[in-house]
């Protein structure tokens, strides 16, 4: 197997790792590899390289796992007000958003990102979550193609797929 593993450098979505990775991550059929890949993926998208935009998205983290929303959009507003061109800021955001019931709010962070990180796999699968439950099975399976391109080994992404391919009268 390739090397791929994230060196310390640049720590957003235009380092220059991501491409390699992304590569790697499109030609392997190892799951167990593309896992590794992935998490290397997250490495970098989620360390801005500045100590307070960091703490910034720990904070928001920290929060949003402890289901405190009101300080994760406090710490995720500072993020993006901070550092508008740091994808995972927005990304975090929207999920939160996604996570308070504000679908249209999440969907907006999800367009900002994609618009800094078109690759951006868990984006896509949060907007193919929304898209569904929306009802727009259509949307869903669109966001869920663009994610298979960029993870094509993503099991949960294959699966959502193909049952939404089968809800469309698609599937095989």
């Amino acid at each position: 197997m390739m090397a791929v593993l994230a060196q310390p450098g640049l720590a957003r979505q235009d380092d220059p790792r991501l491409d390699r990775l992304f590569d790697a991550l499109q030609s392997t059929t190892n799951v167990e590899f593309a896992e590794r890949i992935e998490r290397e993926i997250w490495d970098i998208w989620t360390s801005s390289g500045d100590e307070m935009l960091d703490a910034l998205m720990q904070r928001g983290i920290r929060a949003m796992s402890m289901k405190d929303y009101t300080v994760a959009l406090v710490a995720f507003d500072a993020l993006v007000e901070q550092a508008p061109d740091f994808a995972e800021g927005w990304n975090k955001r929207a999920t939160l958003y996604w996570l308070m019931g504000d679908y249209d709010a999440s969907v907006a962070d999800i367009d900002e990102t994609l618009a800094l990180e078109p690759r951006h796999f868990e984006a896509l699968s949060g907007l193919a979550m929304i898209r569904s439950s929306q009802q727009r099975p259509s949307d869903a399976l669109d966001a869920l193609d663009k994610l298979l391109y960029w993870h094509p080994n993503s099991p949960s992404a294959k699966a959502r797929a193909k049952a939404l391919e089968e809800e469309l009268g698609k599937g095989v």
